[in-house]
């Protein structure tokens, strides 16, 4: 499913107009990197929770040339499944 495909079911199951179910999506969206951008969760129960790891610097190599290259320290959005949906799959 992509984003005008979830935007087309959200619009029919919440009977809203697809307009409408844009603005809500990009509004959840917003919401949820507003959050991890000021570094806390975002908890949806039963869905899971949105929240920020840290990745150390760490040194790698130039596919192309070989040479050693220094990666920097990064931040990095991670999501954690909640019950509801891992029992949904199974």
């Amino acid at each position: 499913m992509n984003k005008t495909e979830l935007i087309e079911h959200i619009a029919r199951q919440a009977d809203i107009s697809k307009a409408a179910a844009s603005r809500a999506l990009e509004a959840m969206i917003g919401g949820v990197k507003t959050s991890l951008k000021k570094n806390t969760t975002v908890s949806l129960v039963g869905f899971g929770t949105f929240s920020v790891g840290k990745r150390a610097a760490r040194s790698g190599r130039n596919p192309r040339t070989g040479a050693a290259i220094k990666i920097k320290a990064a931040k990095v959005p991670k999501f954690r499944p909640g019950k509801a949906l891992k029992d949904a799959l199974n």
